[in-house]
Order: C-alpha cells, then structure tokens, then sequence
C-alpha cells in the first residue's frame, strides 16, 4: 500500500505478525478486519456471549490487528512520508528477532494478550524504547489542545513528565506490550468467556514470533488504522 496522506495523517510503529501466519489469521478474524488487505474477516463464533463478538471489539477494530510500539503521531512539517520508510527501516534493521511467549489476561476492564513472563515483557520494552528514540525527530509536537487532553486524564508524576518530553505517557519504563482484544467491557461473564476463548488459542498458536514491525496509518481523524508497510527485523534467524 503505497502513502499519499495530508497533513492530518497520523502513523504509527507496531508490532503485526507476518500476514501469512496463522497468528494474523486469528487477530485479523477476531477484530473482523484485516489492515493490510482492507478486506472483512468473519469473526469466529462464542457460546454464551448474549452479544455479537463485534459488539465487544469495535474500538480495537479500528486500529487492527497489533501491539503498540510507538504510538500514533503527526509527522513534522519538515518531514516527508519517504523520510519515515527511510528511518523506519533502517531502525527495523538494527533488531534482531525471537521469539516472545504470550498469554491472555485482563488489564482493568479489556481482555488482551501480554508476554508471558517478565523477561518477555522488559524485551519488548526494549524494543519499544529503540523504536521510540530513533523516530522521534520524525513527529509533530503535539497541539496545545491535545496536550491539554492528555494531562488531563488522571497520570502520575512521571507518566507527565514522559507525555511532556515523547508526546505520549505510556513509553520506556511505563511501556507494557500488549495486543488489545476487546472494548472495555463492564461485564464480567463476557471478559470471561473472551478470556477462556483466547487461552486455549493462544496454547495452539504458541510464541508469537518478534521478527518484524510495521508502518500503520490513519489517514485522517476517526478512520480505521491501515497497514502501510512491514518493517523486517535485520536478522531470519531467531534467537531465544
């Protein structure tokens, strides 16, 4: 998919596993959409939910099939969209891949998959924080507006601080991998049955392999996120 955005655009880094594995095949299904070809997906079938699994994953929908590395940015009015493949890829090159053991859990109301274990969760971190760095000259500081929405919200100490210096609270040390699953959901039975559905796929699907990010954009306010482009890591060989 090749870019031709305005100004409004926002892009991001994530993490999206290769389209021909079945890891982007069951999150694809799950949100009913895939971001890369742009087509609908059938979401697979739960017994006991009382609603349309499309009901509980519209938010995530909108955003595809992903984990957050850097999140959504404008880009500087000094930058160009080839000047974001150009950094993009060359930091994908500088990481190496492996494998990351994944579980299904709940953070607060939303069902989600994280690592594993915390050596899992301080990798990706890792991870995150070089992405971070190295494209951070390509963003737009944020509006006086939207920074004033963002302290808004209820943020420590240092998550301002973060938001103030990156543009964005959640980053290095108060970065956790996550692939989102569902909307917020103020009912119990449903996060339950979500949760059991997601544990025993995610024993069939096994580690999820950490080879590649990707390019998303929004090309304008409100839209559904698409993916741009893949950004292989620098090496085919994983390591553990």
């Amino acid at each position: 998919m090749s870019g031709a955005w305005d100004a409004q655009a926002r892009f991001a880094v994530y993490y999206a596993p290769s389209h021909e594995s079945m890891w982007w095949q069951a999150g694809s299904a799950w949100l009913g959409r895939d971001a890369q070809s742009g087509k609908d997906c059938v979401p697979p079938q739960l017994p006991g939910l009382t609603r349309p699994l499309a009901a509980l994953t519209d938010a995530p929908r909108r955003y595809g099939w992903h984990g957050t590395l850097v999140a959504p940015f404008r880009l500087d009015a000094s930058i160009t969209q080839a000047d974001v493949l150009e950094v993009a890829r060359a930091w994908a090159l500088t990481q190496q891949p492996f494998a990351l053991p994944i579980e299904a859990a709940t953070l607060g109301d939303f069902v989600a998959l994280r690592p594993a274990d915390a050596h899992g969760d301080a990798r990706m971190r890792e991870v995150a924080a070089s992405a971070l760095q190295s494209l951070d000259t390509l963003r737009a500081q944020p509006s006086a507006a939207d920074l004033a929405r963002r302290l808004a919200a209820p943020l420590s100490e240092r998550q301002r601080t973060l938001l103030l210096q990156w543009g964005y609270p959640y980053v290095l040390d108060e970065f956790r991998f996550h692939m989102t699953l569902s909307n917020s959901l103020a009912d119990a039975n449903e996060r339950a049955t979500l949760l059991a559905w997601w544990r025993q796929r995610t024993t069939e699907l096994g580690p999820l392999a950490i080879d590649r990010a990707a390019l998303f954009v929004e090309p304008a306010p409100g839209e559904p996120f698409v993916l741009w482009e893949r950004l292989p890591f620098g090496s085919a060989a994983p390591r553990a």
